[in-house]
């Protein structure tokens, strides 16, 4: 019999993903349904206060934040992510040759033209 007949291929290599996956769900269902058996049930009042950096609230939040701060996180995680792909880049540079080089580069101009368009909008000014 030919191993290769439509309907008779398993893909064994697979199973250790699968077996990975199967005990990563379950211990992640396991977690939540162990966490809503034993957790308490009956809310109080300092449950439902508002909650602030260890400290009760002192006014109403019904003011707005302003979006600057939001866009300075965002970039700081775009950027600070981007850094994290040059690390291992340049932990095997000497192996992948001249290709990834120009790879490399082009990524770098892709984030310096990002850079100096977060600039020129003025995201960086703090005011």
């Amino acid at each position: 019999m030919n191993p290769m007949t439509p309907g008779s291929y398993m893909p064994t290599e697979y199973f250790p993903v699968l077996i990975t996956m199967v005990i990563a769900s379950a211990v992640g269902f396991g977690a939540l349904f162990v966490g809503n058996l034993f957790r308490l049930k009956r809310a109080y009042r300092e449950k439902l206060m508002a909650y602030e950096s260890g400290n009760p609230p002192l006014e109403e939040p019904r003011y707005r934040f302003n979006v600057k701060f939001y866009i300075i996180a965002m970039l700081f995680v775009v950027f600070d992510v981007e850094a994290v792909f040059l690390y291992p880049w340049a932990i095997v540079y000497d192996k992948i040759g001249l290709y990834a080089l120009i790879e490399m580069l082009l990524f770098i101009v892709v984030l310096v033209v990002g850079y100096v368009y977060a600039w020129k909008k003025e995201a960086f000014v703090w005011d």
